[in-house]
């Protein structure tokens, strides 16, 4: 799976954001995170070639990492199938039948399939799969593009995060791959609705100049390559995870928000614990799909 436990380090290059991040300690230490701000000189030993001139520090989680999507996917993959999964690949699902309220059967274009427990995981198109048996989640993707560079020298361990807004873009981020590669994604302004998941000639020219900026190493490196995927918003940023209240055995896991790779595993341990032994736990009480939503996320 390649992973690196090399951090999250968000740096700061003025007072309101030094002010913000530092702000969020106190909640994020009350959940046991691992994290401080650290000035400048630490911030540069951590992350050698950062752009020093205004550097004023940054919050740095030395517990946090990255790993390869990919190969987890892959690995998991491999798990279930040995475990008994089956797969059915480039099947699209059309539809449920009921019976008495409960779920028996899911419909799609590739047969029928006898079921007594359905888990909604469809990410992006979680509201649509929703809709198919009458829960409207508020469920909106947006798109947002990637890339990777060619594998270079280690340079860096954190994965770097800058939330700082220009005209085009909100936060954006960057990390060194164990293979060597530099992995790079940022929020497009305005956001891109939808699923369209087509890559653009915007995404480059968007993000390049900004990393340039923060870390100018990077600026003889070629990209090798680029996409774009769907991050499934929901209003308060937060998931939904949890049974539809109108369908018996009918589970809900949805809008992850981009954060689907931290966060899947361990809603999957809470999810088969409530789907098979009936379990319930306080945290499905903040992420029902019958929540408020006015909340607000606050590091984006």
């Amino acid at each position: 799976m390649d992973y690196v436990e090399g951090g999250y380090l968000f740096p700061a290059y003025d007072d309101k954001t030094a002010q913000g991040l530092q702000s969020l300690l106190p909640i994020q230490k009350s959940y046991g995170l691992n994290i401080d701000w650290i000035g400048p000189e630490e911030v540069r030993e951590i992350v050698p070639g950062i752009r020093a001139e205004g550097l004023l520090g940054g919050t740095f989680s030395p517990e946090d990492g990255h790993l390869s999507s990919l190969k987890l996917a892959g690995a998991f993959y491999r798990l279930a199938r040995q475990a008994g999964a089956e797969f059915h690949f480039e099947t699209k699902v059309t539809g449920f039948e009921l019976s008495g309220g409960k779920v028996t059967r899911v419909l799609t274009d590739q047969g029928k399939f006898g079921c007594s427990v359905v888990v909604n995981a469809a990410g992006g198109y979680g509201r649509e799969i929703g809709l198919m048996v009458g829960a409207d989640l508020p469920v909106y993707p947006d798109s947002h593009e990637a890339g990777v560079t060619e594998p270079i020298q280690p340079l860096f361990n954190p994965m770097l995060v800058d939330i700082v807004p220009d005209e085009q873009s909100d936060n954006y981020y960057f990390y060194q791959a164990k293979e060597g590669g530099i992995v790079f994604c940022i929020t497009p302004r305005p956001k891109r609705m939808g699923t369209d998941r087509r890559s653009t000639s915007e995404f480059l020219p968007m993000v390049i100049p900004r990393m340039l900026n923060l870390y100018p190493r990077l600026r003889n490196i070629r990209v090798r390559r680029v996409w774009r995927g769907l991050y499934p918003m929901t209003p308060d940023g937060v998931p939904i995870v949890g049974f539809d209240r109108d369908v018996e055995g009918f589970f809900h896991a949805v809008g992850m928000c981009g954060q689907g790779l931290m966060l899947g595993p361990g809603l999957a341990e809470f999810a088969a614990a409530a789907i098979v032994d009936g379990q319930d736990f306080e945290i499905f009480a903040d992420l029902s799909p019958y929540r408020d939503f006015s909340g607000e996320e606050l590091l984006k």
